[in-house]
């Protein structure tokens, strides 16, 4: 059963759920049994919509592993840095297991289709294209090779 912190999280994500059915491809797309997170594949990236409870609203995280298993050097960690600065749509991001992911965020409460459609496609799209540049300069695996 699905679980959610707050009734806005519940709203935003009930809201969305049926536009990312009606955008991307269902054979594609793989809804979490138990938390507001959607899975969705393209290429060789995956994105992961998730809402999260925020102040007296909710937000849509949008995010993709890009690169996994790698060693996080200065020359890396400046590369990412610069690339940030010609983003538009979000920024790379390293978790706490050193895996590299690009994400971008949106107010769930004043998202709507076309929005979440173009951040998915953002992220994705960013994903595809710097986890092979990822891995043959500074070596790890793509996410999705995982």
């Amino acid at each position: 059963m699905m679980e959610f912190e707050t009734e806005q999280q519940k709203q935003v994500f009930e809201r969305i759920l049926p536009w990312v059915y009606a955008v991307f491809d269902k054979a594609s797309v793989s809804v979490h049994e138990d938390k507001p997170l959607v899975r969705i594949t393209f290429g060789s990236a995956f994105v992961v919509v998730n809402v999260y409870p925020w102040r007296d609203d909710a937000v849509v995280n949008v995010r993709s592993y890009v690169v996994t298993n790698t060693e996080i050097t200065p020359d890396l960690m400046f590369f990412l840095l610069r690339e940030n600065d010609d983003m538009r749509f979000g920024a790379f991001g390293i978790d706490e297991e050193n895996d590299i992911f690009f994400e971008y965020a949106i107010v769930g409460s004043t998202c709507d289709q076309p929005e979440l459609k173009a951040a998915v496609g953002a992220v994705a799209f960013t994903a595809d294209e710097y986890d092979d540049q990822i891995v043959e300069r500074w070596g790890g695996e793509r996410a999705i090779d995982r």
